[in-house]
C-alpha cells in the first residue's frame, strides 16, 4: 500500500530538563527519532515526511533514513497545527497518511503496518490501548453501540471521562484527502488554545467516515519519553526484551537485569554473559564464548572459545579462537588476535596482528605491530610507534622474545627467533636468531648520600 508516514518531532521536551532536543535523546544507543525512522524503513512509504521544531536543525542533522523531507512547526500549537505544516508535503497519490510520534521509540513496524492497513484509504484508523493508570493520555470515547464517537484529551475530560481506561497512543492513519481538510478547519477553542488533531474524529464522525480502534500489542510499544525516568524505564523495558531473546536462543545470562546491547548481538551456542557488558554496534560471539563481568565490546568478532575476563574493553578488533583477553585489556580498532593468543592484565592492542599463540600477559603496548607466531611480549613493552608526525610499523619474527620494560622504536624488525634482552631501548633491526642488549653499563657509585628535607625548626 502507497502511503505518507509522518512524524511529529517537533517538541522541546521540557521536562528533559536538557538542552538537547528530546528526540534526540538515546535509548540503547540511538536517538528516540531514529528508532522511529528505523521502525518506518520497512513500510515502502512513498514519502516520510518528519515535522521538527525545537532544535530543528540538530534533529534535521542527525535523523537517518532514505528520502526523508523535512518541515518545521515554529511555534508549537499543538499537534494538529503540526499536521498543517507537513500537509504541503505529502504525497496526493498515496491515499493513506501514517502518523506516528519521535518520542515513542519502540512502536514495532508490524503495529504501525498493521494501523495503515486499517485505515485501507477510506477509514480513520487510531492506535488504542487499554492501561492501568492512564492518567495524561487523551480518552477513546465510545458510543453505546462501541463505535468510536471521539478522544477527549485529559486536561479536557470530565472526571467520568478521566475513568475510561482505553487511551489514544497519539498516533494514527487517516485518509491522506480527507486528513488535509479535516486538519485546516481546526479551531483552539479549548483549555490550552492549541489545535489538537485528536478533533478530527468528531470530523470523521460527522461526515460518516467510519473510526476504527487498531490495538497495540502491548503498552511497552506506545509509551512516550518525557522525563529522564521514563527514558530510563524504557531503557530498562528494551534491554530485558532483547535479554530474554538471547535467553530463549539458549545465551547464559548472569543477570538479565544487568546487560545492555546498543546494536545488534550474535551468539553462537554455549556463550555466557557475566553481568553489566555492553555491546555496541555489530558483534558477533562465536561457540562457548565467555564475556566477563564489566566488559565493553563495540564492533567486534569474537570466535569460538576465546574467553574475554572482566573489565575488558574491546573496539573494532577480532579476536580470534580460544584466545585470552584480560583482564582489565584494551582492544582498539585494528587489533587482529590469532588462535590462543593472550592479552592480558592492562595490556592495550592498536592496529597490530598477533599470530597464533602470541602472548602479552602483563602491562604491554602494542601498537601498528606485526607479531609473528609464539611470541612472548614482556611485561611494561612498548612499540614506539609514533614520532610526533607518522606512525610507523614494529615487525616481531616468529618465537621472539621480547624482554620485560623494552621499547621498540618503529620502523624496526627483529628477525625469527631473535631476543631482545630486558630494558633495551631497540631502534635498528636485529637479525634473525641473534640477542640484542641495548641499554646503560650498570654503574654503582660510590659515597653517594639521599637528599635530606631540613629539619623543622
Amino acid at each position: 500500500m502507497a502511503l505518507n508516514v509522518v512524524i511529529m518531532a517537533a517538541g522541546k521536551g521540557t521536562r528533559m530538563k536538557s538542552a538537547h532536543p528530546k528526540v534526540l535523546h538515546r535509548l540503547a544507543g540511538r536517538s528516540l527519532l531514529q528508532h522511529v525512522l528505523d521502525s518506518c524503513a520497512g513500510l515502502g512509504a512513498a514519502r516520510t515526511v518528519v515535522i521538527t521544531g525545537h532544535g530543528a536543525a540538530q534533529v534535521e542533522a542527525a535523523a537517518r533514513g532514505e528520502g526523508l523531507r523535512f518541515v518545521r512547526q515554529e511555534p508549537q500549537l499543538g499537534t494538529g497545527h503540526a499536521i498543517q505544516q507537513a500537509v504541503p508535503a505529502l504525497d496526493d497519490a498515496a491515499p493513506t497518511t501514517l502518523i506516528l510520534n519521535g518520542d515513542v521509540p519502540l512502536i514495532r513496524s508490524a503495529t504501525a503496518a498493521a494501523l495503515a492497513q486499517a485505515c485501507g484509504g477510506e477509514k480513520l484508523a487510531l492506535l488504542t490501548i487499554a492501561l492501568a493508570d492512564p492518567t495524561g493520555y487523551g480518552r477513546i470515547v465510545r458510543a453505546a453501540d462501541g463505535s468510536v464517537r471521539g478522544i477527549v484529551e485529559h486536561r479536557d475530560a470530565s472526571d467520568a471521562q478521566r475513568q475510561i481506561r482505553e487511551v489514544y497512543t497519539g498516533m494514527m492513519a487517516a485518509p491522506t484527502a480527507a486528513l488535509k481538510r479535516w486538519v485546516m478547519a481546526l479551531k483552539n477553542d479549548n483549555a490550552q488554545r492549541e489545535y489538537y488533531l485528536t478533533d478530527i474524529v468528531a470530523m470523521a464522525v460527522a461526515e460518516g467516515v467510519p473510526v476504527v480502534a487498531t490495538p497495540a500489542t502491548g503498552e511497552t510499544e506506545v509509551l512516550g519519553v518525557n522525563s529522564p525516568l521514563q527514558l530510563a524505564d524504557l531503557e530498562r523495558r528494551f534491554q530485558r526484551a532483547q535479554a530474554e531473546t538471547l535467553m530463549e536462543a539458549g545465551v547464559r545470562l548472569a543477570d538479565p537485569a544487568r546487560f545492555d546491547m546498543r546494536g545488534t548481538l550474535q551468539c553462537g551456542s554455549d556463550v555466557e554473559i557475566d553481568i553489566n557488558c555492553v555491546f555496541e554496534g555489530r558483534v558477533t560471539l562465536g561457540d562457548g564464548v565467555r564475556i566477563g563481568a564489566n566488559c565493553v565490546v563495540r564492533d567486534a568478532d569474537i570466535e569460538a572459545g576465546a574467553v574475554l575476563h572482566p573489565f575488558t574493553h574491546v573496539e573494532g578488533a577480532h579476536v580470534g579462537p580460544g584466545a585470552l583477553v584480560g583482564p582489565f585489556a584494551r582492544l582498539r580498532p585494528g587489533a587482529d588476535l590469532g588462535e590462543e593468543v593472550h592479552i592480558g592484565n592492562f595490556v592495550e592492542v592498536k592496529n597490530s596482528t598477533l599470530a597464533a599463540g602470541a602472548k602479552a600477559n602483563h602491562l604491554a603496548y602494542l601498537g601498528d605491530a606485526t607479531v609473528g607466531p609464539r611470541v612472548n611480549y614482556g611485561a611494561g613493552s612498548i612499540t614506539a610507534n609514533y614520532d610526533g608526525a607518522h606512525k610507523y610499523r614494529t615487525v616481531i619474527g616468529a618465537d621472539v622474545h621480547v624482554g620485560s620494560n623494552c621499547v621498540l622504536v618503529a620502523p624496526v624488525t627483529l628477525g625469527d627467533g631473535a631476543t631482545v634482552g630486558g630494558g633495551s631501548t631497540v631502534s635498528q633491526d636485529v637479525p634473525a636468531g641473534k640477542l640484542v642488549v641495548a641499554r646503560a653499563r650498570q654503574v654503582i657509585i660510590e659515597g653517594w648520600q639521599r637528599p635530606k628535607k631540613p629539619a623543622k625548626g
